[in-house]
Protein backbone atom coordinates (compact mmCIF):
# COMPACT_ATOMS: atom_id res chain seq x y z
CA UNK A 1 0.00 0.00 0.00
CA UNK A 2 2.85 2.37 0.79
CA UNK A 3 4.34 1.64 -2.61
CA UNK A 4 1.10 2.66 -4.37
CA UNK A 5 1.02 6.07 -2.67
CA UNK A 6 4.67 6.66 -3.59
CA UNK A 7 3.83 5.97 -7.25
CA UNK A 8 0.93 8.42 -7.19
CA UNK A 9 3.15 11.14 -5.75
CA UNK A 10 5.78 10.57 -8.40
CA UNK A 11 3.18 10.70 -11.20
CA UNK A 12 1.73 14.01 -10.03
CA UNK A 13 5.22 15.46 -9.57
CA UNK A 14 6.12 14.52 -13.17
CA UNK A 15 3.01 16.15 -14.60
CA UNK A 16 3.77 19.34 -12.65
CA UNK A 17 7.26 19.39 -14.16
CA UNK A 18 5.81 18.94 -17.66
CA UNK A 19 3.33 21.75 -17.06
CA UNK A 20 6.10 24.08 -15.87
CA UNK A 21 8.23 23.22 -18.94
CA UNK A 22 5.31 23.86 -21.32
CA UNK A 23 4.51 27.21 -19.69
CA UNK A 24 8.18 28.26 -19.81
CA UNK A 25 8.39 27.32 -23.52
CA UNK A 26 5.23 29.30 -24.30
CA UNK A 27 6.57 32.37 -22.46
CA UNK A 28 9.85 32.14 -24.39
CA UNK A 29 8.08 31.87 -27.74
CA UNK A 30 5.75 34.79 -26.98
CA UNK A 31 8.68 36.85 -25.71
CA UNK A 32 10.62 36.12 -28.89
CA UNK A 33 7.69 37.14 -31.10
CA UNK A 34 7.12 40.33 -29.09
CA UNK A 35 10.83 41.17 -29.27
CA UNK A 36 10.86 40.63 -33.02
CA UNK A 37 7.99 43.06 -33.57
CA UNK A 38 9.41 45.63 -31.17
CA UNK A 39 12.94 45.67 -32.53
CA UNK A 40 12.25 45.20 -36.26
CA UNK A 41 12.15 48.85 -37.24
CA UNK A 42 12.78 50.35 -40.64
CA UNK A 43 16.53 50.43 -41.32
CA UNK A 44 15.89 51.75 -44.83
CA UNK A 45 18.20 54.43 -46.21
CA UNK A 46 16.93 57.81 -47.40
CA UNK A 47 16.51 56.59 -51.01
CA UNK A 48 14.01 53.91 -50.10
CA UNK A 49 12.12 56.42 -47.95
CA UNK A 50 11.82 58.61 -51.05
CA UNK A 51 10.59 55.57 -53.01
CA UNK A 52 8.01 54.94 -50.30
CA UNK A 53 6.82 58.54 -50.66
CA UNK A 54 6.58 58.09 -54.43
CA UNK A 55 4.66 54.84 -53.92
CA UNK A 56 2.23 56.63 -51.61
CA UNK A 57 1.73 59.34 -54.25
CA UNK A 58 0.96 56.66 -56.85
CA UNK A 59 -1.55 55.09 -54.47
CA UNK A 60 -3.16 58.50 -54.00
CA UNK A 61 -3.47 58.89 -57.79
CA UNK A 62 -5.01 55.44 -58.01
CA UNK A 63 -7.39 56.43 -55.24
CA UNK A 64 -8.51 59.42 -57.32
CA UNK A 65 -9.10 57.06 -60.24
CA UNK A 66 -11.17 54.87 -57.94
CA UNK A 67 -13.20 57.94 -57.02
CA UNK A 68 -14.16 58.26 -60.69
CA UNK A 69 -15.89 54.93 -60.33
CA UNK A 70 -15.26 51.31 -59.73
CA UNK A 71 -13.93 49.04 -62.45
CA UNK A 72 -16.72 47.48 -64.46
CA UNK A 73 -16.51 45.08 -67.38
CA UNK A 74 -18.69 45.30 -70.46
CA UNK A 75 -18.72 42.06 -72.42
CA UNK A 76 -19.17 42.15 -76.15
CA UNK A 77 -22.37 40.22 -76.92
CA UNK A 78 -20.71 37.75 -79.30
CA UNK A 79 -17.14 36.70 -80.06
CA UNK A 80 -15.36 38.06 -83.11
CA UNK A 81 -14.77 35.39 -85.75
CA UNK A 82 -12.68 36.34 -88.80
CA UNK A 83 -10.14 35.04 -91.31
CA UNK A 84 -6.50 36.10 -91.28
CA UNK A 85 -3.90 35.39 -93.95
CA UNK A 86 -0.92 33.30 -92.95
CA UNK A 87 2.41 32.38 -94.55
CA UNK A 88 1.41 28.80 -95.31
CA UNK A 89 -2.39 29.05 -95.19
CA UNK A 90 -5.25 31.23 -94.03
CA UNK A 91 -6.45 30.84 -90.45
CA UNK A 92 -9.73 31.41 -88.64
CA UNK A 93 -9.53 33.40 -85.41
CA UNK A 94 -12.10 33.74 -82.63
CA UNK A 95 -11.59 36.44 -80.00
CA UNK A 96 -13.87 37.09 -77.01
CA UNK A 97 -13.55 40.68 -75.82
CA UNK A 98 -14.48 42.56 -72.66
CA UNK A 99 -14.02 46.27 -72.05
CA UNK A 100 -12.85 47.78 -68.77
CA UNK A 101 -14.68 51.01 -67.92
CA UNK A 102 -14.82 53.12 -64.76
CA UNK A 103 -18.17 53.96 -63.21
CA UNK A 104 -21.78 53.29 -64.02
CA UNK A 105 -22.04 56.22 -66.43
CA UNK A 106 -19.20 54.93 -68.63
CA UNK A 107 -20.69 51.44 -68.50
CA UNK A 108 -24.00 52.73 -69.86
CA UNK A 109 -22.25 54.78 -72.55
CA UNK A 110 -20.21 51.74 -73.64
CA UNK A 111 -23.32 49.55 -73.79
CA UNK A 112 -25.10 52.21 -75.82
CA UNK A 113 -22.29 52.26 -78.41
CA UNK A 114 -21.64 48.50 -78.72
CA UNK A 115 -22.26 48.49 -82.52
CA UNK A 116 -19.65 51.25 -82.98
CA UNK A 117 -17.17 49.40 -80.75
CA UNK A 118 -17.77 46.09 -82.55
CA UNK A 119 -17.23 47.71 -85.95
CA UNK A 120 -14.05 49.40 -84.79
CA UNK A 121 -12.67 46.19 -83.27
CA UNK A 122 -13.51 44.16 -86.36
CA UNK A 123 -11.72 46.64 -88.61
CA UNK A 124 -8.64 46.47 -86.37
CA UNK A 125 -8.72 42.67 -86.16
CA UNK A 126 -9.02 42.26 -89.93
CA UNK A 127 -5.75 44.13 -90.54
CA UNK A 128 -3.59 41.56 -88.72
CA UNK A 129 -1.97 38.35 -89.96
CA UNK A 130 -1.71 34.85 -88.54
CA UNK A 131 2.05 35.26 -88.11
CA UNK A 132 1.51 38.31 -85.88
CA UNK A 133 -1.16 36.55 -83.82
CA UNK A 134 1.02 33.50 -83.22
CA UNK A 135 3.23 35.42 -80.76
CA UNK A 136 2.26 36.95 -77.43
CA UNK A 137 3.86 40.25 -78.48
CA UNK A 138 1.66 40.30 -81.59
CA UNK A 139 -1.46 39.70 -79.50
CA UNK A 140 -0.47 42.49 -77.11
CA UNK A 141 0.16 44.85 -80.03
CA UNK A 142 -3.25 43.98 -81.46
CA UNK A 143 -4.89 44.61 -78.08
CA UNK A 144 -3.19 48.01 -77.69
CA UNK A 145 -4.05 49.02 -81.26
CA UNK A 146 -7.66 48.01 -80.64
CA UNK A 147 -7.70 50.11 -77.47
CA UNK A 148 -6.35 53.18 -79.29
CA UNK A 149 -8.88 52.87 -82.14
CA UNK A 150 -11.84 52.27 -79.80
CA UNK A 151 -10.86 55.21 -77.59
CA UNK A 152 -10.53 57.44 -80.67
CA UNK A 153 -13.96 56.35 -81.94
CA UNK A 154 -15.58 56.94 -78.54
CA UNK A 155 -13.92 60.32 -78.18
CA UNK A 156 -15.30 61.31 -81.57
CA UNK A 157 -18.84 60.38 -80.55
CA UNK A 158 -19.00 61.05 -76.80
CA UNK A 159 -16.15 63.52 -76.24
CA UNK A 160 -14.33 61.20 -73.78
CA UNK A 161 -12.39 57.97 -74.08
CA UNK A 162 -14.87 55.96 -71.91
CA UNK A 163 -12.94 52.66 -72.40
CA UNK A 164 -9.90 52.14 -70.17
CA UNK A 165 -8.76 48.74 -71.45
CA UNK A 166 -9.63 46.15 -74.08
CA UNK A 167 -9.28 42.63 -72.68
CA UNK A 168 -9.10 39.40 -74.67
CA UNK A 169 -10.94 36.84 -72.53
CA UNK A 170 -10.83 34.12 -75.18
CA UNK A 171 -8.45 33.64 -78.08
CA UNK A 172 -8.57 30.71 -80.51
CA UNK A 173 -6.72 30.41 -83.82
CA UNK A 174 -7.22 27.40 -86.09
Amino acid sequence: MAEETDLEIEETGGSKKKLIIIIAAAVLVLGGVAGFFLFSGSDAPEESLAEETTASEVKAEQGSAAQMGSALYVAMPRPFVFNVPGASRDRIVQIKVQLLVRGDVNEEVAKKHIPLIEGTLLSVFSTTTADELSTSAGKETLRLTALDKVQAAMEGVEGSKVIERVLFTGFVMQ
